[in-house]
C-alpha cells in the first residue's frame, strides 16, 4: 500500500528544480537592474495541467522561467504579470478553462477546470519577499511549508507569507502565526499540501499551505564511464548529485561535471561525507563487488528509500549470503528498498537507456507508484491537495 508521504512526492518532486530555476533567473534579473514578479498556481476547481504550488517567473523584459500550464496560460499571464510589476500590487486573476468555446486565451484549453493565479511583484526593499523565502526553502535539506494567503472573492491579497520547518518565518503579526500553527503542523505531519478557506478569521480569506520536502539527493558509487549518463539525466531532473569511488583515475570533477560533489573514499569514508536523509538514493554501480559489498553493509539502518545494486540477481543473493555468515541479517522489511536488478524493464540496452530506467525507477518509488503506463491509470494523474475541488485531469 502507498503511504501518504509517498503520493505526495509524486506531486512535489519536480517543484524545488522549478523553485531552483527561478531563483536563478531572479538573481540574473537583479544583477541586469529587471524587476520581476511570481506567479503562483494557488486553487484549482477542477482539471487543470498544473497543480496549487506551481510558480513561474516573470522579468519586466518578458522572460519566463517555471510554469502555470501546459503554455496554454502564459501568454495572458505574461500581461497580467507585467501590469502588477507596474503597479506594484498583489493580484489574483481567474482563468476558467471549462468551456471549450471561449477562444480568450488564443486557444481552446480542454482542461475543464478553473484555475487561480496569485501575481506578486518582487520588492527586494522588503525583508520577506515571495523569492526570500523560496532560498530560504533552497538552502536547507529539510522538509518544509510555504504559506500563500489569497482572497478569490476579496481585493486585498496577502501572498507569499510565511515559511516553517524547524523555526517559523513570516511577514504575518504573532498573533495570526500563532493562528496558522496547528495547519503548520498538520502539513509536516502528513506531508500534504491543503488549501484552507476562511482563515485567520475571515471568510474571504483562503491559504495555500504547500508541503515541500528537500531535492533528491543521489549517491552513486562508482565513477566509470556508465556512471556519466546518470549523472547528467538526474541533473536536468534538479537532483543533488554525488558521485564516491575508491580510485583517484576516475573520481574526477571534470569527468562529472554536473555532479555537485566528487569523492574519492573508501566504503567506511562515506557515510560521514554524505548526509542521508528520508529523500536520500544510493545506487551502487562500482563494478567492485567487495566495495559494493562493504556499503551495503553500511547501509542497512539508514532510513533510506532507495538503494540500487548494478547486476544479476545472483549479485545480490551472494551479497546475502556473505553478509549472513558474518552474522549480518537483512530483514524482509530491510529488503524492500533494495532493487536488484535495478531500473524499469523498458528494453534498456546502451548505458543512457540504462540510466533512464535506473532514474525512472528511483522517480517511481519516491512517487510510491509502479511505473506502468499513464494509459492504464484509471485514477487521475496527479494527486490533490486537501480542500481542492474537483479532479486532475484523466488520460483518454
Amino acid at each position: 500500500m502507498k503511504s501518504k508521504k509517498q503520493n505526495t512526492h509524486a506531486a512535489v518532486l519536480i517543484k524545488m528544480k522549478e523553485i531552483q530555476e527561478i531563483i536563478k533567473a531572479f538573481d540574473h534579473a537583479q544583477q541586469a537592474e529587471l524587476r520581476s514578479a511570481l506567479a503562483t498556481v494557488v486553487q484549482v476547481d477542477g482539471s487543470s495541467y498544473r497543480r496549487p504550488g506551481a510558480r513561474m517567473l516573470v522579468t519586466e523584459e518578458g522572460q519566463l522561467t517555471g510554469a502555470i500550464s501546459g503554455g496554454c496560460l502564459e501568454g495572458d499571464a505574461l500581461k497580467k504579470a507585467l501590469l502588477a510589476i507596474f503597479q506594484q500590487e498583489n493580484k489574483l486573476v481567474t482563468y476558467d478553462t471549462s468551456d471549450e468555446d471561449d477562444l480568450k486565451f488564443g486557444v481552446q484549453l480542454g482542461c475543464n477546470g478553473i484555475v487561480h493565479i496569485l501575481f506578486e511583484p518582487i520588492n527586494t526593499e522588503t525583508p520577506f519577499h515571495p523569492i526570500y523565502f523560496l532560498k530560504k526553502l533552497n538552502s536547507q535539506r529539510k522538509s518544509a511549508v510555504i504559506v500563500t494567503l489569497f482572497s478569490i472573492n476579496g481585493t486585498q491579497q496577502q501572498g507569499t507569507a510565511l515559511i516553517f520547518s524547524d523555526s517559523l518565518e513570516s511577514t504575518l503579526p504573532v498573533a495570526q502565526q500563532d493562528q496558522l500553527l496547528p495547519l503548520l503542523e498538520q502539513a509536516l505531519a502528513t506531508n500534504q499540501t491543503s488549501v484552507k478557506n476562511g482563515v485567520l478569521n475571515d471568510p474571504n480569506l483562503n491559504a495555500l499551505v504547500e508541503y515541500i520536502p528537500p531535492v533528491v539527493s543521489l549517491v552513486i558509487a562508482g565513477a566509470g564511464n556508465d556512471a556519466q549518463p546518470v549523472v547528467t539525466m538526474a541533473g536536468l531532473l534538479g537532483w543533488q548529485l554525488t558521485v564516491v569511488d575508491g580510485r583517484p583515475t576516475h573520481a574526477v570533477q571534470s569527468r562529472f561535471p554536473t555532479a555537485d560533489q566528487v569523492l574519492i573514499a573508501k566504503p567506511e569514508q562515506v557515510l560521514s561525507q554524505v548526509p542521508v536523509d528520508e529523500q536520500t538514493v544510493f545506487v551502487l554501480m562500482t563494478h567492485n563487488y567487495n566495495y559494493d559489498l562493504a556499503l551495503l553493509k553500511l547501509l542497512q539502518h539508514q532510513d533510506i528509500p532507495y538503494i540500487g545494486i548494478l547486476g544479476p540477481k545472483t549479485k545480490l543473493n551472494k551479497m546475502f549470503d556473505e553478509l549472513q555468515d558474518q552474522g549480518i541479517i537483512w530483514t524482509a522489511e530491510q529488503q524492500k528498498k533494495i532493487y536488484s536488478p535495478m531500473g524499469l524493464d523498458i528494453g534498456a540496452e546502451t548505458s543512457e537507456e540504462i540510466s533512464l530506467s535506473i532514474l525512472a525507477e528511483i522517480k517511481a518509488v519516491l512517487a510510491g507508484t509502479t511505473g506502468t503506463s499513464l494509459r492504464y491509470k484509471t485514477t487521475s494523474i496527479h494527486s490533490k491537495p486537501a480542500g481542492e475541488t474537483g479532479e486532475t485531469r484523466i488520460p483518454k
